[in-house]
C-alpha cells in the first residue's frame, strides 16, 4: 500500500473516532470529549488533504467517508448496542466492498 493510501486509511480511522466522540460530547457541552473530538476532526481532515495531493479527490473523499461511516456503524453496535440486524450488516458489507473497489480501480 502506498503512503497516500495508508494516510487515507488512518484518516478514515481517525474520522471514526471523532464520529463516535460526538456521542460523548453531549452536544459539545462536555469540555474534554469536545476538545478531543475537535482535535480528531482537524487531524482527520488534514490527513485527508495530504492524501488528496496524490489521489483523486472523489476517490479519497469517498474512501475517507466510507471508512468513517463503516467504523461508526461497527462501534455503534459494539459500544452503544445499536441494531446489528441482517439488513444493516448487508449494507455495511456493501459499503466495505465499495471502499475496496475504489482502492483497486484508482491509479
Amino acid at each position: 500500500m502506498s503512503w497516500p493510501w495508508l494516510i487515507l486509511v488512518v484518516a478514515g480511522l481517525v474520522e471514526t473516532g471523532w464520529a463516535i466522540g460526538l456521542k460523548y460530547t453531549d452536544g459539545f457541552t462536555k469540555l474534554w470529549p469536545s476538545v478531543l473530538t475537535i482535535a480528531g476532526i482537524v487531524v482527520s481532515m488534514f490527513m485527508l488533504s495530504v492524501a488528496a495531493r496524490s489521489l483523486p479527490i472523489g476517490t479519497a473523499y469517498a474512501v475517507w467517508v466510507g471508512i468513517g461511516a463503516a467504523g461508526a456503524v461497527i462501534l455503534g453496535i459494539v459500544l452503544f448496542g445499536e441494531p446489528a440486524n441482517a439488513g444493516r450488516l448487508f449494507f455495511l458489507a456493501l459499503l466495505l466492498i465499495a471502499i475496496v473497489g475504489l482502492k483497486f480501480t484508482t491509479h
